[in-house]
């Protein structure tokens, strides 16, 4: 789209003059029409949008002993410091959504291969953020227009716009400004991926009542945004990640796990975003796992690192052969101490197990999804059922329950076993 509007332009410096020598009666339309090409010259310029090629070669040309090419991230938890985001019970999502923030940008900047900023922290803006926002509000303000007016003109031009899949509801101003304003100072600072961390909801569910959708979605810009096709690719590679432990969204509209969107502000609304940009829904608030604070830690961890690693993949397809890692998830490997049955407690043992079995492909069983049976650190019918087949399997007696007998098997296979 940018060379097509590049294209209008240098044709329109050439007509425009000589229209305004042979047709003076039409010198307002024209003045109108010069003003226009200089808004569109402007926008055009102001692109600088990284593409798949760049991110990767930049990841690949690092050099160890010097600070120089590393990735840039802006990992932004969802909401404000104390405001805004979906809650359930007393769990709020602003507050959760840090902690998968502060995990993953720990294995990032761990790696020594990315240059990571966080904007906030449960009670407070990153100063640098807090800074910009306060002094930089109005040209945040005039940027957004100017963004907008180049959306607007792409639309005159016939730029398809399909209508969204899913509703989004709209930030409040304030809240919309820094939005933008996060996406400002990352072009401002050649930042090269931008991820937006957030847990979702759907309304027509109690306080205390679980909702009847679950499953994380990443959304993405839409084709006609400059930074979709970088986007997009680190997008599949945490996707194909994530969904080897975790739900994909039933919600109708995000089933597909990867959802084009036009509107969203921090992905960049109006063509502002030069990073790649995601927005990624790890799952519902009100899931078991998120719910019960013993297993909420191990998910949260364990959804950072699989995003970690979903970054590794699209910057260097064989980086599992250089990391010092066993397993694709931190619940591996792991010793069990204990014979676990549904009336057990511990729930670390569980979600490990829960792990081993899905590693093992009997968990969820068949006919059942990972919406059904989320790792939630409890035994129920799917757990009862997976070890089932997971005995059945090993030549083990089918009791449903990890006796003596199963956990010497899981130990022997789960403790140390290297990929």
């Amino acid at each position: 789209m940018r060379h097509y509007i590049a294209l209008s332009v240098a044709i329109s410096l050439f007509l425009v003059p000589w229209l305004a020598v042979n047709y003076p009666d039409k010198a307002d339309l024209i003045v109108a029409e010069i003003r226009s090409i200089g808004s569109q010259l402007a926008a055009v310029v102001l692109h600088n949008p990284r593409t798949v090629a760049q991110l990767q070669e930049k990841y690949n040309s690092q050099n160890k002993s010097s600070q120089q090419n590393k990735i840039k991230v802006v990992i932004v938890p969802g909401h404000e410091p104390n405001f805004g985001g979906t809650e359930y019970g007393d769990i709020k999502e602003r507050d959760l959504v840090v902690g998968i923030a502060d995990n993953l940008a720990r294995f990032l900047q761990e790696s020594g291969k990315y240059e990571v900023v966080v904007t906030r922290s449960q009670a407070a803006w990153n100063p640098v953020f807090d800074a910009y926002f306060k002094n930089s509000e109005k040209a945040i303000v005039e940027w957004q227009k100017d963004y907008k007016a180049e959306s607007v003109q792409q639309i005159s031009m016939g730029l398809p716009l399909p209508p969204p899949k899913v509703y989004h509801n709209n930030a409040p101003p304030g809240v919309a400004n820094r939005l933008y304003g996060i996406t400002k100072w990352s072009n401002e600072n050649a930042v090269d991926v931008a991820i937006h961390i957030h847990l979702n909801d759907y309304p027509g569910h109690g306080q205390r009542v679980a909702g009847k959708y679950s499953g994380f979605s990443i959304y993405t810009p839409e084709e006609q945004y400059f930074n979709s096709k970088s986007t997009r690719a680190v997008s599949e590679s945490i996707f194909k990640r994530l969904q080897r432990y975790n739900p994909v969204s039933d919600l109708p509209g995000e089933s597909d796990g990867i959802v084009p969107e036009r509107e969203l502000i921090a992905i960049g609304a109006n063509n502002t975003a030069d990073a790649a940009s995601l927005l990624i829904e790890y799952g519902y608030i009100y899931e078991p796992q998120f719910v019960n604070p013993d297993a909420r830690d191990l998910a949260l961890k364990d959804l950072a690192y699989q995003t970690y690693l979903g970054l590794e993949d699209f910057f260097n397809p064989n980086g599992l052969k250089n990391l010092a890692i066993t397993y694709d998830t931190l619940m591996l490997p792991y010793t069990w101490k204990e014979t676990l049955s549904p009336n057990s407690k511990n729930i670390a043992d569980i979600y490990a197990l829960q792990t081993a079995l899905s590693f093992e492909r009997v968990y969820p069983p068949a006919n059942r999804s990972k919406n059904d049976c989320p790792r939630t650190g409890r035994i129920g019918p799917c757990t009862e059922q997976a070890i089932k087949d997971f005995q059945k399997k090993n030549g083990l007696e089918i009791t449903g329950i990890v006796g003596p007998q199963t956990l010497e098997v899981l130990n022997r296979i789960y403790s140390g076993r290297v990929m």
